[in-house]
């Protein structure tokens, strides 16, 4: 069982002993916390909220809904949804705040709270500090019966969300529908299901085949949207001469294309490809975070634009966009971020603009994928010993690379000429995750494998 309270939210397996999993009592305290943290920020008492397609959803949400009205919250419902139309959302119904009941791409037995602002954005680190110490104090003081919360259902959200894409200016409709594109989409027995294929006939695509279409939670294979996890969509691509394949995770704010041939198109090149688009039409500066491909910088520059790595994150990913003016910006894991539409990874955006790019291009998916740079990231994590203090072993790592550029705002990036190489720890377990990247896979095998290496040595 496995309870994780960090600054973006809760998140755990369900069932167990309160505090040691998420269990309907700690939904209810967490809930109680930020419905208590909003009440103090602001009079305004409205919260959208929206699910996955998790087997555990609908209790949570009764749970959620039930502890909100009680501290005199009205709440909206959007049912099952997704992360970047809760977000949009949040700001269209001028709502104090959301949640978004989803574990994201975590197995089935998980479940999570990501708490939104009024900006349909998440909650900042010193915000989530605050809830916590709520939570932790039971700080809370629930309405009395003449001022209870009420509760208004709203399925309008799927047809705003895709008329906010298909109406997005650089999205091109005609452009998309003149290609004739045939799509499979790997719905994943989730909300992807409800929203993908509707969104792509709105885009002019006839032909679209899904997998795992059933909103079960059922997830029919690790519903991380990796190569290992994608079988079925590859060979499907393959056999039915489709012309890419599509995946998104659970909640949909995570986006990678399949090409022809059923080989990947690289979660990393999604950003990459939809990037080069953008500023095609607006010059402008893109951020990632710095475990993600240099490929973006590489297509920034040759735009003429400025490139900014941020900490690891969406929180990080966004407030650096801001500080940057960018225009496009998001994360190596397939997380599109698109500001004028808002400030939220958002799969659907990357789907009209991936499309559009592709329609523009003439090319098929493989042969625009062949255009970018290759590059080669190899992930890779080692258990930290009991007691070890990681701040001494990089202290020691960044006397060793003293004379390479390093970047200590997140963990620790070194860079060598066109190679680097990212350290940091995890949140949520006791490893340090080392992240290397090279224009040849041996290469950066070789980096990582030289600073595990070194990691050791500096742990004894």
């Amino acid at each position: 069982m496995a309870l994780i309270k960090s600054i973006s939210g809760i998140r755990g397996t369900i069932g167990g002993k309160p505090g040691e999993g998420l269990s309907p009592l700690d939904v209810v305290k967490f809930t109680a916390a930020y419905g208590t943290w909003l009440s103090r920020q602001t009079d305004n008492r409205k919260v959208v909220i929206g699910r996955d397609g998790r087997i555990s959803g609908e209790m949570v949400k009764n749970l959620v809904v039930s502890t909100l009205n009680g501290l005199g919250i009205d709440v909206i419902d959007l049912g099952l949804s997704t992360t970047p139309t809760v977000e949009l959302a949040v700001t269209m119904e001028n709502a104090a705040g959301g949640i978004i009941l989803t574990a994201s791409h975590n197995p089935k037995e998980w479940n999570a709270l990501k708490l939104l602002n009024s900006k349909g954005e998440f909650i900042s680190g010193e915000d989530g500090a605050q809830l916590l110490e709520i939570a932790e104090q039971e700080d809370f003081n629930f309405a009395d019966v003449n001022k209870l919360g009420s509760y208004t259902a709203n399925d309008t959200y799927l047809q705003k969300h895709i008329d906010l894409v298909v109406n997005y200016p650089l999205v091109d409709v005609p452009a998309i529908k003149a290609r004739n594109f045939k799509i499979v989409v790997d719905a994943v027995n989730s909300t992807g299901a409800l929203f993908v294929p509707p969104l792509l006939k709105a885009l002019g695509v006839e032909e679209v085949e899904v997998l795992f279409a059933e909103v079960n939670g059922k997830f029919s294979h690790n519903p991380e949207p990796l190569a290992e996890n994608l079988t079925a969509l590859s060979n499907e691509v393959n056999k039915s001469n489709a012309d890419l394949g599509i995946a998104v995770d659970p909640d949909v704010d995570r986006l990678c294309f399949v090409c022809e041939d059923g080989g990947m198109f690289g979660e990393e090149y999604t950003l990459v490809a939809v990037a080069d688009y953008v500023l095609s039409k607006r010059k402008g500066n893109t951020v990632s975070n710095m475990s993600s491909t240099q490929a973006l910088k590489d297509v920034t520059l040759k735009h003429g634009g400025q490139y900014t790595p941020s900490a690891v994150g969406e929180v990080n990913v966004v407030k650096k966009m801001k500080d940057t003016n960018a225009v496009i910006g998001g994360e190596g894991n397939g997380g599109i971020i698109v500001p004028d539409l808002h400030y939220g990874r958002d799969a659907l955006i990357g789907i009209g603009l991936f499309l559009s790019h592709l329609a523009h291009s003439k090319k098929s998916i493989k042969a625009l994928r062949n255009s970018y740079p290759d590059y080669f990231i190899s992930k890779n994590k080692i258990e930290l010993d009991k007691g070890v203090d990681v701040k001494t072993i990089f202290e020691k790592i960044k006397v060793k690379y003293k004379n390479q550029p390093l970047n200590s705002e997140d963990g620790l990036k070194i860079e060598f000429d066109k190679d680097w190489v990212h350290l940091r720890t995890s949140n949520t377990e006791p490893i340090i995750r080392i992240y290397a990247e090279s224009q040849n896979e041996t290469t950066a095998d070789n980096i990582a494998k030289r600073i595990m290496q070194d990691i050791k040595e500096f742990m004894h």
